[in-house]
């Protein structure tokens, strides 16, 4: 009897520390479960948060979650991939974005046909029977090149065609020009989805063509050799089309930066605002002090070089004065023979 009392005891110790799922409050909260939300409109206790703060909020938000929880397990559950989920209600909170609803993307030309017409998009295999060949041919890759050559080993000449000409090469020009211009209309296709205009390059029919889209032919045309169009001519009114660089060759391009968040924004507006309130000037010790030295050396050496300089020309002033002559006429005005030479 004493080893059950003990267990007894001691699961009575482990489940006293855990407290009780069933929580009672005077006002019901308002739940949104979808949101994971709950509102409690009971009376705020000062009392007890003035005595203990964090006991009593912590104590208020283990209350609101273990009743919030409750109304989880009360909800239909389903199982996905071996686990037990819970079916969520609609929400009833509007919560705001912090960007903008993304716009829905917009159809292909066959998309929007195949909606129109009902067509459904069924997973296709990778083989397909093949009636002339007798066999199942796959829908790609080498084996059914082969087994093109197999079916086609003979092709018959059009009536009007020139009975020289190689029907196979013929066949494989078609077949190329037609990827191409499938790979042309998912180009454009994507161009369409992202809202970039593309203006008509190369042969441009003018009945539809706009003189917009022509203008942006030509400057793609120009831009297009091997100098990007740099000695190219103009015509004397000619103007360059704007909103290609896109896709004109060797048109610089401006990177657009990703949109950046609410509180990212704010900080880096605050560190602005904090660098020029807080701005101080730097002073270097050393470089100042250096700079002086520096000036004092320079203007002692002009003072030297200006005493050098004013001794220099002192003496070849003294040096340049000679004599002056009488021009051999003596006071009074007569002139006299002179020294005479011998």
């Amino acid at each position: 009897m004493d080893v059950v009392s003990e267990v007894l005891q001691k699961s009575q110790e482990e489940s006293s520390k855990y407290k009780p799922i069933t929580v009672e409050k005077h006002i019901d909260l308002e739940y949104d479960v979808a949101s994971l939300l709950v509102y409690d409109f009971n009376q705020f206790n000062a009392q007890y948060f003035e005595r203990d703060a964090n006991g009593y909020l912590l104590d208020l938000a283990r209350d609101n979650t273990q009743l919030l929880i409750n109304q989880l397990w009360e909800l239909p559950t389903e199982r996905v991939e071996e686990a037990i989920v819970a079916k969520l209600p609609l929400p009833k909170t509007v919560l705001p974005r912090a960007k903008p609803v993304p716009k829905p993307k917009e159809l292909t030309k066959w998309e929007q046909f195949a909606k129109e017409k009902g067509i459904q998009k069924k997973k296709k295999s990778k083989l397909s029977w093949d009636d002339q060949l007798q066999k199942w041919v796959p829908l790609f890759g080498f084996k059914r090149s082969q087994a093109e050559k197999e079916k086609n080993w003979v092709l018959e000449v059009p009536q009007n065609a020139d009975p020289t000409e190689d029907q196979f090469a013929k066949k494989t020009v078609s077949k190329s020009e037609n990827v191409a211009k499938n790979e042309l209309q998912r180009l454009r296709n994507i161009a369409k989805r992202r809202n970039i205009k593309i203006p008509r390059v190369g042969l441009t029919n003018p009945e539809v063509a706009s003189a917009k889209d022509l203008q942006a032919a030509v400057t793609v045309a120009k831009a297009s050799t091997a100098s990007l169009g740099k000695f190219q001519d103009r015509l004397p009114k000619e103007k360059e089309a704007t909103g290609v660089t896109t896709i004109t060759p060797g048109a610089s391009k401006k990177r657009k930066l990703p949109p950046v968040s609410g509180d990212v924004e704010k900080k880096q507006n605050l560190d602005v605002v904090e660098s020029i309130l807080n701005k101080r000037p730097k002073f270097d010790v050393e470089k100042s002090v250096s700079k002086q030295i520096q000036t004092k050396l320079d203007l002692t050496e002009t003072i030297q070089d200006r005493v050098k300089g004013g001794r220099k020309n002192q003496i070849r002033n003294k040096a340049s004065k000679k004599p002056k002559g009488s021009k051999g006429q003596r006071a009074g005005g007569k002139i006299g023979a002179g020294r005479k030479r011998r």
